[in-house]
């Protein structure tokens, strides 16, 4: 199962198309999958509430997973720390995971690689893949994104 996470407190924004994008073009098939966190709302905000633990069970049963954020105040989202924070160590051992941040400048192209990432690593995934980077006015078709494909075809599963 192909699952996206987007940590961006706007609904439907850029970042999740730029995800589901992303889980496409690097699996060959669209996620069975996409947790926008934002419409989890106030159940963030502590333990047992009943959607996110159906977000998280979902996280759960991923094979790959794409958690996708804007880049704020140079690293992802509070709202998405939110999400992560529901995991323990360990607890997505098994899932391969893409970090993915949209920015305005390419000034913050690291982010991904040195915040998002050790994150995910940290809750048990596996990371193959450098974390990539998109400037959001134009993460459809770029370089960047065929550059990154083209490697990351290699190590991560598809259809």
């Amino acid at each position: 199962m192909s699952v996206v996470v987007v940590g961006n407190p706007k609904p439907n924004s850029r970042t999740r198309q730029a995800a589901e994008l992303l889980m496409t073009r690097l699996t060959g098939s669209p996620p069975t999958a996409v947790i926008d966190v934002i419409d989890l709302g106030a159940g963030l905000l502590g333990w047992g509430d009943p959607a996110v633990a159906e977000a998280k069970a979902t996280v759960l049963g991923a094979d790959v997973l794409i958690v996708a954020s804007p880049t704020f105040k140079a690293t992802y989202t509070g709202l998405l720390k939110l999400f992560l924070d529901q995991f323990g160590a360990g607890e997505l051992r098994g899932v391969i995971g893409v970090p993915l941040m949209l920015g305005a400048a390419p000034q913050h192209a690291l982010a991904p690689e040195l915040l998002l990432k050790p994150v995910l690593v940290e809750i048990g995934c596996t990371c193959p893949t450098p974390g990539l980077y998109l400037l959001d006015s134009d993460y459809e078709d770029n370089a960047a994104l065929t550059a990154w494909l083209d490697r990351a075809r290699d190590v991560v599963p598809h259809s």
